[in-house]
C-alpha cells in the first residue's frame, strides 16, 4: 500500500524579493518560493502558527508534501531549506522543491512489526525492543510504501533483527550501507534479575574462596 501523502497548504503570494518578503511577515505570514521540474518558481506564504506546528512536529526536512494553493495544481514537494532568525530562531522564510513522481527521494518509513502471537520469544514472557522505529530509505515519489513490514514468527529471546534480514517495500533501499540493528528480544525482566542475583552470588563465593 502507497503511504498517503499529508497535505501541506499555501497561498500565493504576490511579489518576489525582499520587499514583498517583508510585507508578508508584517501580515504574519512565513514567505517561501517553490522551484525546480524546469518549471518558474512560484512565490507562497504560509499562516505562521500553522507551519511553526508543523515544523516543530518533527521530520518536516523528510516528508514529502502535497502542496495546496488555491487556485493552483496541487504539486509534490519536498523542503530544501527554513531560513531562521538568528535571534528567535523562528522561520522567516522556506524553500521547496518540486518532485515528479519519479523522481528518487530519501523519507523516513515506518516499521510495522506483525506475528507477535508467533514469536516464541514473546510468549515466554521477553521483550520487543525498537532500535529503529523508522527506517530512512531511497523511495519513489509517485510510489511510497505505507510502512516496512518485520515478522516476529519463529524469533526467540536474544535474537537481534537487522535490516539485511528483512524485505525491504519493492523499489526501495536504505540509504544506510552497513547491516543497522532495528528491533531484538530481550529476556523477561523476571529472568534478568535472577541472572544478576546468580553473578552476585557467583562473586561473593569468588570473593571467599580468594579471601
Amino acid at each position: 500500500m502507497a503511504k498517503e501523502i499529508p497535505d501541506l497548504v499555501a497561498e500565493a503570494r504576490a511579489g518576489t524579493g525582499k520587499g514583498a518578503a517583508r510585507q508578508a511577515r508584517r501580515e504574519g505570514k512565513v514567505p517561501g518560493i517553490v522551484y525546480g521540474d524546469h518549471k518558474d518558481p512560484v512565490a507562497i506564504a504560509f499562516e505562521f502558527n500553522k507551519l511553526l506546528t508543523t515544523l516543530r512536529a518533527g521530520r518536516f526536512m523528510s516528508t514529502l508534501w502535497n502542496l495546496k494553493v488555491e487556485g493552483q495544481e496541487d504539486v509534490r514537494v519536498i523542503c530544501r531549506g527554513v531560513q531562521k532568525d538568528v535571534v528567535k530562531d523562528l522561520p522567516i522564510h522556506i524553500d521547496f522543491m518540486r518532485l515528479r513522481r519519479t523522481s528518487k527521494v530519501n523519507l523516513f518509513i515506518p516499521v510495522e512489526f506483525i506475528n507477535h502471537d508467533k514469536c516464541p520469544g514473546l510468549r515466554k514472557g521477553g521483550t520487543l525492543v525498537t532500535v529503529r522505529p523508522e527506517i530512512e530509505l531511497v523511495v519513489t515519489a509517485g510510489d511510497i510504501p505505507d510502512h516496512v513490514t518485520v515478522d516476529l514468527e519463529g524469533l526467540e529471546v536474544g535474537d537481534n533483527i537487522h535490516v539485511n534480514d528483512i524485505t525491504l517495500p519493492a523499489g526501495t533501499k536504505a540509504t544506510i550501507d552497513r547491516n543497522f540493528a532495528i528491533a531484538n528480544i530481550t529476556a523477561p525482566s523476571a529472568l534478568r534479575s535472577s541472572d544478576d542475583t546468580s553473578d552476585d552470588g557467583a562473586d561473593e563465593a569468588a570473593d571467599e574462596a580468594d579471601a
